[in-house]
């Protein structure tokens, strides 16, 4: 993947960024938000986009 379309996914209870993904900036202007497993955590939590 090329680092530019890069967006890293940080858990909102613990703060640990645990995914990396893509995404087409020039088509979706909102950041991404999914719901993803923790391994901190060890659950199902929020992941938000957050800056580079």
């Amino acid at each position: 993947m090329k680092k530019e379309v890069l967006a890293k996914l940080q858990c909102t209870e613990c703060k640990n960024i645990n995914y990396y993904t893509h995404r087409n900036k020039k088509k979706v202007k909102a950041k991404l938000s999914l719901k993803k497993l923790c391994s901190t955590c060890r659950k199902h939590t929020v992941h938000k986009e957050m800056k580079k």
